[in-house]
């Protein structure tokens, strides 16, 4: 993939409010040869309640070890917008940003947390993650870390 493959990185941002999935782009990581983390924070990600359509408000913090490919940020920043007008849970929606980035990076180890903000006296803060190989013993004892 080149550079100037890339529909979005560069050029005019056009913000699509409804979910979104297929603005993620990748592009090649070139240490794909070593066990690295990524760490990616948006903490302007907002969702709508299924319920009462009121907006909730969350950081959402995605770490993940690379295989071949990394997620391009701005087309992320894109993607994490089109949540905007989604109405979903927010155990919900940390597994399907989680979902859809497994789908396209098939990374080694992924996490999704959403720190979300406090409505009616409870933060909801959910977390799920991915191990594949060698990581799946550290998304089991990640998880169980958690608990």
């Amino acid at each position: 993939m080149q550079q100037n493959d890339l529909k979005n990185l560069g050029k005019k941002t056009e913000y699509v409010y409804d979910y979104t999935p297929e603005v993620l782009e990748v592009i090649p990581n070139k240490n794909f040869g070593k066990d690295y983390f990524v760490r990616l924070i948006s903490d302007e990600f907002t969702c709508l309640c299924p319920i009462t359509h009121q907006p909730d408000y969350a950081t959402i913090t995605i770490n993940y070890i690379p295989d071949e490919k990394l997620v391009e940020s701005k087309s992320l920043k894109l993607y994490l917008t089109s949540f905007r007008n989604f109405g979903t849970f927010h155990e919900e929606v940390v597994n399907i940003i989680a979902d859809d980035l497994i789908k396209i990076l098939n990374p080694r180890y992924l996490e999704v947390e959403g720190n979300f903000s406090v409505r009616g006296g409870i933060s909801i803060v959910p977390f799920v993650n991915y191990g594949r190989g060698k990581f799946e013993t550290l998304a089991e004892n990640r998880l169980a870390g958690r608990i």
